[in-house]
């Protein structure tokens, strides 16, 4: 879990990042010896606009330190959600930013081990491969099996393809903290 003062640093390093970007064409160079940030997690920044989601991008294998992986992210779901056209310099001072910091997956043997609004889902089949954070259950008030579909929908697959011993299920937490309209 991290502090306070540690989701306030990543939230305004996420928005930084963005604003250098488009006034600098760089990002900043940030420097820490917080333990916490130096650490190696999946990650994912989630940007809406206005309540409405405007680009969500995740890194689950963290090649690098926490801070670094929330940089990353930040940029590529502003700029390569395909979902969305790339965001625009005037957006910046209506975006609300969401980071979700990802614990490490663990292999469900029964889907009576997922707890919806605590675990998120990753599911895996072949080269197939959907998540879902565990807040997006939340927000549409799906159940267990709900939430199985989409996320098997998310990977491409059939929505029960949950169903199929091939496919296999991964829940995970995340600590999910927002900064609306630069807050933080």
């Amino acid at each position: 879990m991290l502090d306070d003062s540690n989701k306030a640093k990543l939230l305004n390093l996420a928005r930084k990042t963005l604003e250098d970007h488009f006034i600098r064409g760089s990002i900043p160079d940030f420097q820490t010896d917080c333990t916490e940030l130096l650490e190696r997690k999946g990650a994912f920044v989630t940007l809406h606009m206005g309540g409405e989601l405007r680009g969500c991008i995740g890194q689950l294998d963290p090649d690098r330190e926490l801070f670094k992986v929330v940089q990353h992210c930040a940029l590529s779901a502003a700029l390569s959600d395909p979902r969305f056209p790339p965001l625009q310099q005037k957006e910046l001072d209506g975006l609300d930013i969401e980071i979700s910091i990802l614990t490490p997956f663990q292999r469900v043997e029964s889907i009576e081990e997922i707890n919806v609004g605590s675990h998120g889902l990753y599911i895996v089949q072949g080269y197939f491969r959907g998540l879902l954070l565990p807040q997006v259950a939340t927000q549409y008030r799906w159940d267990r099996i709900t939430f199985l579909d989409q996320a098997c929908f998310k990977a491409g697959l059939k929505e029960s393809a949950w169903k199929d011993p091939k496919t296999i299920i991964y829940i995970f937490e995340a600590e999910v903290f927002s900064d609306p309209k630069g807050s933080a």
